[in-house]
């Protein structure tokens, strides 16, 4: 008979144990060049006008979910409308708040970046934005708001595409070996905490002339890439890749190492591009049938029988919806601008999230 002190003892322990270790819900694989979430195809059996989706990870770039601003001569710039004032809290809460609804839609992953992205849709205009700190140490304040995006990603059986680095931030890092040290501050975080639903995108546009290290630049990237892949915890690994800009195919080097390969598609201005593009990554040299996944595209006409997105989708290609706020558009608009309005709440929002339902029969 087990007396009632030790009875409490093992309770306490049991429920320690379980708050610690929370088993994680979502299980991402790659099989071949298909997606599969806790064993099953996405959206397993589906097709739409004749042509295969079951396998596909229809996203959007939603980089600035963990935004703030830590320069106090730009952050007034980023006021909320009915406040007069930048909250990054309130910013990671909406977010959060939005995401069943974008789920409910069919949109099964989202791009976020640990650096953000331009928060005035191009350009940065001296913001620091960046969950790094000068030595590759990560910052409390941007962990926690991460976290809670990734508790909820994984709750809802979401996708994150987490990328590291973004031009115009990565010289918050004051060199090279700080570079390094912050990859693997970040990659074994992750992997201590179990979450088996991210894919890596190392750093954004890697061919972009603004970044500070060489180390992120296109002829040393794939160094970071390979290194995120073979660290490893109790058998698990994270699944990596990183991108180009709009309408180029990555570098051998890359698609050599890459578990599956980024494209963007801003500025590819015919959708014929689009099937281009993807049929050039799957004749590269080093090309193993990964899946091909763009994860930025800034066109739209999504009513048009012939668009960016259904040319994804008929190249057997995942797409990702890129949407900033142009200077005198409504609060409403776009997803990168800061700051963000995060519900499906403009027309061009409706629009894509109408046409992604659609596609994939949500």
């Amino acid at each position: 008979m087990i007396k009632l002190k030790n009875l409490v003892l093992v309770i306490g322990v049991v429920t320690m144990f379980s708050c610690t270790e929370k088993e994680k819900r979502t299980h991402l694989e790659i099989k071949e060049n298909q997606f599969y979430i806790n064993g099953d195809l996405t959206y397993k059996d589906r097709y739409w006008n004749g042509h295969k989706v079951e396998g596909l990870l229809m996203n959007s770039r939603m980089v600035q979910g963990i935004y703030d601003d830590l320069n106090p001569e730009s952050v007034d710039r980023f006021k909320y409308p009915d406040t007069g004032e930048w909250d990054p809290n309130r910013n990671t809460n909406e977010f959060i708040a939005a995401m069943e609804a974008w789920k409910n839609h069919g949109m099964i992953a989202f791009t976020l970046n640990l650096q953000g992205g331009s928060p005035m849709g191009y350009g940065n205009k001296n913001s620091i934005n960046s969950t790094f700190k000068p030595d590759g140490g990560l910052r409390p304040a941007y962990m926690e708001r991460l976290e809670k995006v990734l508790e909820k990603a994984d709750e809802l059986e979401m996708v994150v595409i987490l990328g590291y680095f973004y031009f115009g931030q990565d010289h918050v890092l004051k060199d090279e070996a700080a570079v390094i040290k912050g990859v693997d501050n970040i990659t074994n975080w992750i992997l201590e905490k179990g979450y088996k639903n991210i894919l890596v995108e190392v750093a954004n546009e890697v061919d972009y002339p603004r970044y500070d290290h060489p180390i992120l630049d296109v002829a040393r990237v794939h160094e970071l890439v390979a290194r995120v892949k073979n660290t490893e915890k109790n058998g698990n690994r994270l699944l990596v890749s990183t991108s180009f800009r709009g309408g180029r195919p990555p570098s051998e080097k890359v698609v050599d190492v890459a578990d599956f390969i980024l494209i963007h598609g801003n500025k590819v201005e015919d959708p014929d591009d689009i099937t281009t593009l993807v049929e050039k990554v799957r004749s590269m040299k080093g090309y193993s049938n990964q899946p091909i996944l763009f994860n930025e595209d800034d066109h739209f006409n999504f009513d048009a029988k012939s668009n960016n997105m259904v040319n994804a989708v008929k190249a057997y290609a995942s797409w990702g919806y890129f949407d900033f706020r142009k200077e005198g558009e409504a609060f409403e608009n776009g997803f990168q601008t800061v700051p963000v309005s995060w519900g499906i709440n403009s027309e061009r929002k409706k629009s894509f999230f109408n046409k992604l339902k659609e596609i994939t029969g949500y």
